[in-house]
């Protein structure tokens, strides 16, 4: 018998992306029993209305979180989950039919703690087609593996991920991180503990990527201060990836500095640098010279928003992330 399966859904206002991802997650192919869990930050789009008629309908089982943020809705949702398996998702993807089984196969035939696959950005909206493009170039967004990798292996962090509800539950669940780096920090802590996390192509999704500059700029801002978040709480980075862009904006600011006493040439060699590396993903991208130009400033937007989140967060200082030490 096919161990019982529950997904892990926290939303808020995904209004204009639920009905997507709910649909292929009722259309999943999985033989065992599966439950979706919602959990609703409050929403005020027409989101919540629409998952108390599917709750009425006995689709899914829908729970409030009035903390807002995805961490405590996941572990709301984890709470009332009746599965040996926990399946977390997002409302801003869409999955293929055997999502869910390929998360399982993966889990048993790996012996990992945890297992997830690619995120792969897709997108009809002219900036999110460049930001798509952006996201799929590692000179954009660095080397994760969970981006570009095509074969299965170990790991340190996977897009979303499924795993076993006692293994969670031993572990503590999510962290309070006020950043969003709640999934990176979940994969850290089990691999401080000898688990291993293991990415598999097969596990299939799509992600929808924000569709506005601004929206994008405070995605990525979040997600650097999400990392110094982690600093703090765990006294080390993660990996290494997220000092490129960290050193990018202290390098622009230290070079504008040395500017104001006359010494350009740092800022010009490293804007420089950055031009070419910007160059490089647009010119990769294809698809003609507005899309090209999307995708550089998509590039640079992310860049900047993470570098400039990772230091926001650095500068801050620890604040209550102490209480999370260990």
């Amino acid at each position: 018998m096919p161990p019982s399966v529950s997904i892990l859904l926290p939303v808020l206002n995904e209004a204009d992306f639920l009905d997507p991802c709910l649909a292929s997650l009722t259309a999943q192919d999985y033989q065992g029993s599966i439950e979706i869990v919602v959990a609703d930050g409050g929403s005020t789009d027409g989101t919540r209305e629409r998952l108390e008629e599917l709750h009425r309908l006995g689709r899914v089982v829908l729970v409030d979180n009035p903390d807002r943020r995805q961490w405590a809705g996941l572990n709301r949702s984890a709470e009332v989950a009746s599965g040996e398996i926990l399946v977390r998702v997002d409302g801003h993807s869409t999955y293929e039919p055997d999502y869910v089984g390929s998360s399982v196969a993966a889990l048993s035939e790996s012996a990992a703690t945890a297992v997830g696959g690619r995120m792969i950005p897709e997108s009809d909206n002219p900036i999110g087609k460049a930001i798509s493009s952006a996201m799929a170039s590692p000179w954009a967004v660095g080397p994760a593996r969970y981006r570009h990798q095509t074969h299965r292996s170990e790991v340190d962090t996977v897009y979303l991920g499924a795993f076993r509800a006692d293994d969670f539950t031993r572990l503590g669940g999510y962290r309070d991180l006020p950043g969003v780096a709640e999934d990176t920090d979940l994969y850290y802590r089990w691999r401080k503990q000898g688990a291993s996390i293991v990415l598999d192509p097969a596990i299939r999704s799509r992600y929808r990527p924000r569709d506005s500059w601004g929206d994008l700029a405070r995605q990525y801002y979040l997600y650097g201060w999400g990392k110094a978040d982690m600093v703090y709480a765990n006294h080390e980075l993660p990996s290494w990836r997220p000092l490129a862009p960290l050193a990018l904006v202290v390098g622009l600011i230290g070079g504008g500095v040395l500017a104001g006493f006359l010494m350009w040439w740092p800022l010009l060699s490293l804007v420089a640098a950055w031009a070419a590396v910007l160059g490089w993903v647009a010119l990769a991208a294809g698809e003609g010279l507005i899309h090209r130009l999307r995708t550089g400033l998509a590039t640079a937007t992310m860049q900047l928003a993470f570098g400039a989140g990772l230091l926001g967060g650095l500068l801050r200082g620890p604040g209550p992330r102490r209480h999370l030490r260990g």
